[in-house]
């Protein structure tokens, strides 16, 4: 048995033994995969922490602990009075291996006893659940003091009148069918498969006792106001009490208001901190009543919105676009289920994401305790909150008023949440019903944050788009598909992608049956590739589609999805962290328009409003704007496509070299932007120098050598300008639109040129496989030595017509010389001749962008990311450097996925 597990059984078992009444001890559940923090779970300390941060008072009795268990077949005949024959662990699920049950129960019955303090008498005790699936009822001393339907939203009953002195009894009866779609379970399933996983039944978070004066607080509803410099708090406690407020910085108060509960109290914040993910300032917040009830929490000063910004619509923080970096956080865990183990377990899955370079989690159909949030609102991460789902499309009774119940439940309880910033109703269409109205249903409860109708509405099972929430958001696993381009209402967003997969020998929920949602890949550096290859895209995709936000699945291993960056256990990352937070934080600078992408191809589009559909361009030497679109001539979109070089000057900035002049690039002279050969002098550097600033909505090119002054159009032309300088084109007016561009998807992809509609060969260019050339035979390609002497047939078969790209004219089509109408396409990573279909798949995977290679070209595969026509012991693929494959072994690559166009060797 290994070290670690040992030591977590003997835990478990030593924390059932550790019951307070005497009654037989249940078998200790194994330990299959326990985390870092299994061994620290004891009786004494299970989340001892203060569980609701928002509302903080500082009196309480945690009932986390041992209670007494048993299974029934209904909650009508609660066990009052009498022990019952297992022990569980409070607050663990009792499928879970912490619980000490790992078994699932329909019904069930919890019991235990407890003393109030004497230090309370004079006040009503409070019993507070932070959640408990499905259908509670409690009992104490055998008195019924309340019932509650929901397994996400917190609850509380006022047991005063049922408590005796000295011992009193606490029953809890839960139902907790999970399937059947009556009720939302998001991924919970009694039978775990696939991507759905083990359910989460009973008791989940935190049970505590708390005394309150009779006129109390219940809730506070914090509302910031950043243009007015203020909060906007409702009081939600016993009506008609006045309540004062006051907001505190470092212990001091900054402000103050009085007013009614239920009303709205406006309490100054001047000079307002901002909460953002790069300073996630709080501040503090006080409540009091006349009664002497005091209570304490916090909250974050930020706005929310959306706008256009550089002629996209956009998520706007703090006024400014920010794009949402995220990851889908599913929060299951392998000892706890539902249930992190510590508070400190729950506080590091977020840690490690921002360290990651993250700054968004979308929490995936479940809805954390309130601690989680708090971690979240401490270290800056912005949340986007899906609704757990239904687990059927199908209506059965009650199931959508259960579904809309709860949902009003979690956004109420939610609305004070600093870094929720997105509230998502449906996923994948999963139960989705009646979208347009729960957009409506959700706004009419919370108007301050976006709303996405349905993340995945491109996918599965979704219903028709409402049209009437905030995004547009498709599902695009391994983002070559693409995603919508933004409205002029909605932003669009990758809701999710990814997914790539690898599994960890000695850290796997059940060896050998871990899958991902897609290819595994065997090792660190392999993975570690294809996350980089793929996040560069969703980095094109910020000015190239107007994407605004992205969430990788996805943080941590889930049972058997083995798509996390980190184990289940979460002891081993899977990926490079530092290549990770490298990539990260390269879209975050694009989206923010301080970095565009290196050694790549882009056009510089126009962001001024009414104005977004023109493109900067050389023409006779000097640079202008045109309209540039699909229908364009050939020679337009060259000669709008650059080479984003390292800066001539300075290697921290750009020149953009011509696409189709090589050698050329752009510079200013005398106040003209325009694209001159490089002459190799310092003069010719600075003036081609230009270094990425943050613009409006993309990227401003700040001159090297005259700093201050920013490429800028005006009338057509293209100048180097300077706010509020001598010339006309220095006129202060749209200055900042002027200047921002957005550096987007080329709008020609090859950055190498192919002989239209002529026959060409291509040749190896491997040393020492010169002789060999690229042919098809039995409908596979392959390499084979041509020559003069060779069969008609082979130089038949090694010869290929070069076409227009089937899926982009900027790329190419490779037609079989011998095989008119058939093309050489890939599917499944390998190379082949296949009849054009005319579908969607066939035109992409035959067509391929022509890119400078080693001494010849590359032919870049426009759908299979980051992979090149490479041969590979004979046989050719679409391969990638480095990659889970092996024929993506990084030796000889670059020669490997190198041709050298020829003549034809038939004609």
């Amino acid at each position: 048995m290994h070290r670690r597990t040992a030591r977590a059984l003997s835990v478990v078992a030593g924390l059932l033994a550790a019951a307070t009444t005497l009654v037989p001890v249940a078998q200790a559940a194994p330990v299959p995969l326990p985390t870092p923090w299994t061994g620290h779970v004891s009786p004494s300390n299970a989340l001892p922490e203060y569980p609701r941060p928002q509302l903080v008072r500082s009196e309480w009795l945690n009932l986390n602990g041992t209670w007494g268990f048993t299974g029934a077949p209904n909650l009508n005949s609660p066990p009052i009075g009498r022990p019952l024959s297992e022990n569980v662990l409070v607050p663990y699920p009792i499928e879970s291996m912490l619980s000490g049950i790992k078994r699932h129960e329909d019904n069930m019955f919890y019991r235990r006893t407890f003393t109030v303090p004497s230090t309370w008498d004079g006040r009503r005790v409070k019993l507070n659940f932070g959640a408990v699936t499905w259908e509670t009822r409690v009992w104490v001393n055998g008195t019924p003091v309340g019932s509650h339907t929901g397994g996400f939203d917190a609850f509380s009953f006022d047991i005063t009148p049922a408590l005796k002195a000295g011992e009193n009894e606490i029953i809890v009866g839960v139902a907790s069918p999970v399937d059947g779609s009556r009720y939302p379970v998001g991924k919970q399933r009694k039978t775990p498969s696939g991507i759905f996983y083990t359910a989460a039944s009973g008791i989940w978070q935190t049970v505590w006792l708390e005394p309150v004066r009779a006129e109390h607080i219940t809730r506070l509803d914090t509302t910031p106001d950043v243009p007015g410099g203020a909060l906007d708090l409702v009081v939600q406690g016993t009506s008609g009490q006045q309540a004062t407020a006051e907001v505190l910085s470092g212990g001091q108060v900054v402000g103050t208001a009085t007013g009614t509960v239920g009303t709205r109290l406006r309490i100054p914040v001047p000079n307002a901190r901002l909460w953002s993910p790069d300073d996630p300032f709080l501040y503090d917040l006080r409540v009091r009543l006349p009664g002497g009830d005091v209570v304490t929490g916090y909250f974050g000063m930020r706005s929310l919105g959306k706008a256009m910004v550089g002629g996209v619509m956009r998520p706007l923080l703090n006024g400014k676009f920010v794009f949402h970096l995220g990851t889908l956080d599913q929060g299951y865990w392998p000892d706890g289920i539902y249930t992190a183990p510590t508070d400190e377990a729950l506080r590091f899955d977020l840690e490690r994401q921002k360290a990651l370079g993250f700054n968004m989690v979308r929490k995936h159909i479940k809805v954390e305790p309130a601690r989680w949030f708090y971690h979240a609102d401490k270290l800056g991460l912005m949340v986007w909150q899906d609704m757990p789902s239904l687990d059927s499309i199908d209506e059965v009774p009650n199931g959508r008023a259960n579904f809309e119940s709860e949902l009003r439940r979690m956004i109420e309880q939610h609305k004070g949440i600093t870094s929720i910033v997105q509230w998502v109703p449906f996923n994948e269409g999963w139960g989705e019903y009646d979208a347009g109205r729960i957009v409506d249903l959700v706004r009419s409860i919370d108007d301050t944050r976006l709303i996405n109708h349905n993340s995945g509405s491109n996918c599965c099972v979704s219903d028709p788009d409402p049209g009437n929430g905030d995004v547009i958001d498709d599902h695009a696993y391994q983002v070559s598909t693409g995603t919508r381009p933004p409205d002029a209402r909605r932003i669009a967003v990758l809701g999710e992608y990814g997914g790539l997969g690898r599994r960890v020998i000695g850290h796997e929920w059940e060896p050998g049956k871990g899958f991902a949602y897609g290819a595994l890949y065997p090792d660190e550096t392999s993975l570690t590739n294809r996350y980089v290859e793929i996040t560069e895209q969703v980095g094109r995709f910020v000015h190239g589609r107007g994407l605004s936000a992205s969430v990788y699945t996805e943080p941590y291993d889930v049972e058997n999805e083995v798509n996390g960056f980190y184990t289940y256990d979460r002891r081993v990352l899977k990926m490079t962290e530092a290549r990770v937070r490298e990539i990260n934080q390269k879209v975050l600078a694009i989206a923010k328009g301080t970095e565009v992408g290196r050694g790549e191809l882009l056009s510089l589009r126009v962001t001024t409003a009414g104005y977004t559909d023109r493109y900067l361009r050389h023409q006779d030497d000097f640079v202008r704007t045109d309209v540039l679109g699909e229908g364009s001539a050939d020679l337009g979109k060259k000669d709008a496509t650059f080479w984003a070089r390292q800066g001539l000057a300075d290697a921290s900035c750009l020149s953009f070299e011509s696409r189709n002049y090589p050698g050329h690039f752009l510079r200013h002279a005398s106040s003209r932007v325009r694209k001159d050969a490089n002459d190799g002098s310092a003069s010719f550097a600075g003036d081609a120098t230009f270094c990425a600033r943050e613009g409006a909505g993309g990227t401003a090119l700040e001159s090297f050598n005259q700093r201050g002054a920013f490429i800028r159009h005006y009338a057509e032309t293209v100048y180097l300008a300077r706010s509020g300088g001598p010339n006309p084109w220095d006129t202060p007016s749209s200055f900042a639109a002027d200047t921002t561009w957005a550096a987007s998807v080329p709008l020609w992809r090859s950055g190498a040129d192919l002989p239209l509609d002529q026959a060409r060969s291509f040749k190896v260019a491997t040393p020492g496989f010169t002789d060999r050339f690229l042919r098809h035979r039995d409908g596979l390609a392959r390499t084979d030595v041509v020559n003069a002497g060779s069969a008609a047939l082979l130089k038949a078969d090694a010869t290929f017509v070069v076409r227009r790209g089937l899926a982009d004219p900027s790329c190419y089509s490779l037609e079989a010389r011998n095989y008119p109408g058939q093309f050489l396409r890939h599917a499944d990573f390998r190379v082949r001749l296949g009849g054009n279909d005319n579908t969607d798949l066939f035109r992409k995977d035959a067509t391929f962008c022509a890119q400078p290679g080693a001494g010849g070209v590359r032919l870049a595969s426009v759908n299979e990311l980051g992979t090149n026509v490479r041969h590979y012991a004979e046989e050719v693929y679409v391969a990638t450097s480095g990659g889970g494959h092996p024929f993506d072994n990084p030796v000889s690559y670059d020669q490997d996925v190198t041709w050298a166009v020829s003549a034809a060797w038939a004609p």
